[in-house]
C-alpha cells in the first residue's frame, strides 16, 4: 500500500506527520508600527500573504502561532489559507511530541512575532499565571486568556527599550537630580530611598513600590503641570550642558505623549540599547516598554498586557503597581551561543521557548537536528532549499513553516540566508 493511502491513526503516518507545513500569518496594524515598506513586518507580510496590502498603514506585528487573536493558517495547495494551525495540531497531536503534549496539551506553548516599532509601546507588564487566571475571569474582554507571558526580544536592527528598575545607587542619583519626582510623590516618601541599603532586599522593594505607586497614581492635572515644568527645565539645562541619554529620551517621549506620567516614570527604568543579534528577556511582573527598532519576539502563548502609561489604550495603574516584582538592577543581555556552524542559540530561563538564528552564507549548508518538540521557522533574508525525510522545497524571504517534532532539517543556501527557529526550550526537552 502506498504511503499516501495509509489510514491515519494517532496523528497520521510517520512520513506525513514530519512534513513541513507552510503557514500564512496574521498581521497587526497598531499605530506605533512603522509605515508601509519602512516596516520589516510589512515586507515579511507582503511576501507571506496574497492579501491586498495598504502601503500607507502602520505595520507593527506579524504573529506566527496558534493564539486566537492572530492565528496562523496552513497554506493549501492553491496557495490560499486552509485550516488554522491550532486546528491542524488538534487533529495531529503527535506533531508536538509526547513531552510537549503532556505538558501543554494540543497547542503550541509559544507565540512567535516580528515587531517593527516606530514609536514607544506602552509602559506595561505581563501577569504571572495565578494573576492571569484571576484577571481573565474578571475581565475577559480586556485580558483575553488565562496564561502568563514571559517573553524575549531578539534585535534585528538596533533596538531600544525601557526594562526593569534601575539599580539602587542610580535610583538615589535620579531622586537627587530630578526634583520633579519629589514634587509628585512628596519629600518624605522620596527621601526614604536614601535610608535603605541594597543588602536589605525586602526593604528596598517596599520603598520603591511606595514611591513608584505614588508617582504613577498622581493626579492628572498635577502630572500635566510637573511634566511641563520638567520639559522647560531640561530645555534650559541643554543650553549649558549636554543632556544624558535618559534626559534626551524623556524629552522625546514628552513630544509623543505630552502630559503622560510615563514621561517621568521613564527615569525609574533601565534604558537598554540592543545591537543586532543581542536579546533581552522579561519574566512575569517586570515593567518594560519597547521604544524603537525591529526585533523577533517570542513569548508564552498569551496576549495579556497591563498598561500604565505612554498609550491611549485603557490603563490599569493600580493592578500594574501591585503586581510588579520591584527587582532592581540591569537586565541580562543574551548574545547567544554557537551550537553548530552558522547557528546561534538564545536560551532564556523559560520552559516554553528558545530561538535559534541561522546565518548561512551563499552556497553553504547546515543541519537543524531533530528535537522532540515542534518549531516555527521564519526566513527573513535570502533564498535556499530545505529538506527533511518527508519533503524538499525552496525557501525565500517571508516563508514561515511549522516543523513537527522529531524532524531533522537540512538547509542549503543559494544566496546569503538568514533564518530564525522558535522552539521549545532545550532545558525542558532534555532535562538533566
Amino acid at each position: 500500500m502506498e504511503i499516501a493511502t495509509v489510514v491515519k491513526a494517532n496523528g497520521g503516518c510517520e512520513a506525513d506527520r514530519r512534513r513541513l507545513r507552510r503557514l500564512r500569518c496574521s498581521v497587526k496594524d497598531y499605530d506605533w508600527g512603522k509605515i508601509g515598506s519602512d516596516s520589516l513586518v510589512y515586507r515579511v507580510y507582503a511576501a507571506n500573504s496574497d492579501d491586498q496590502i495598504d502601503p500607507t498603514r502602520p505595520y507593527a506585528e506579524l504573529w506566527m502561532g496558534t493564539h486566537e487573536s492572530g492565528p496562523s493558517y496552513l497554506e493549501d495547495a492553491d496557495g490560499s489559507n486552509g485550516v488554522t494551525l491550532r486546528s491542524w495540531i488538534t487533529e495531529n497531536p503527535k506533531s508536538l511530541g509526547d513531552r510537549v503534549l503532556e505538558k501543554w496539551g494540543c497547542d503550541l506553548p509559544f507565540l512567535f512575532k516580528v515587531l517593527s516599532v516606530a514609536r514607544p509601546l506602552s509602559i506595561q507588564a505581563h501577569p504571572d499565571k495565578k494573576l492571569a487566571k484571576k484577571m481573565h475571569k474578571a475581565h475577559p474582554n480586556l485580558y483575553k486568556d488565562d496564561n502568563h507571558k514571559p517573553e524575549m526580544a531578539l534585535a534585528y536592527t538596533q533596538f531600544e527599550a525601557l526594562c526593569g528598575f534601575i539599580p539602587l545607587q542610580e535610583l538615589k542619583s535620579v531622586i537627587q537630580a530630578i526634583p520633579e519626582i519629589e514634587e509628585l510623590v512628596g519629600s518624605e516618601e522620596a527621601n526614604q530611598v536614601f535610608c535603605i541599603s541594597e543588602h536589605d532586599e525586602e526593604k528596598v522593594k517596599s520603598v520603591v513600590r511606595t514611591i513608584f505607586t505614588l508617582l504613577m497614581s498622581a493626579d492628572p492635572d498635577t502630572t500635566k503641570k510637573i511634566v511641563s515644568k520638567l520639559k522647560r527645565r531640561l530645555h534650559m539645562d541643554s543650553q549649558e550642558r549636554q543632556l544624558t541619554d535618559k534626559e534626551r529620551l524623556v524629552l522625546k517621549l514628552e513630544k509623543q505623549y505630552p502630559n503622560d506620567i510615563g514621561v517621568i516614570s521613564a527615569f525609574f527604568f533601565n534604558y537598554v540599547k540592543l545591537n543586532p543579534g543581542e536579546a533581552l528577556y522579561l519574566g512575569a511582573n517586570e515593567p518594560h516598554a519597547y521604544l524603537f527598532g525591529e526585533c523577533l519576539e517570542v513569548m508564552a502563548t498569551s496576549d495579556n498586557v497591563v498598561r500604565a502609561g505612554l498609550t491611549s489604550k485603557p490603563l490599569d495603574i493600580q493592578t500594574l503597581c501591585s503586581m510588579l516584582s520591584y527587582k532592581l538592577g540591569y537586565p541580562e543581555i543574551l548574545k547567544g551561543s554557537r551550537i553548530r556552524p552558522y547557528i546561534t542559540r538564545y536560551l532564556p530561563p523559560f520552559e516554553e521557548f528558545e530561538v535559534d538564528l541561522c546565518d548561512l552564507p551563499s552556497a553553504a549548508s547546515t543541519v537543524f537536528p531533530s528535537v522532540p518538540g515542534p518549531s516555527l521557522l521564519l526566513v527573513l533574508q535570502g533564498e535556499g532549499r530545505m529538506s527533511t525525510e518527508a519533503s524538499a522545497d525552496g525557501i525565500s524571504m517571508g516563508d514561515v513553516l511549522f516543523v513537527p517534532a522529531d524532524t531533522e532539517i537540512h538547509l542549503r543556501s543559494s544566496s546569503d540566508l538568514k533564518l530564525y527557529r522558535a522552539g521549545i526550550n532545550s532545558r525542558f526537552l532534555y532535562p538533566l
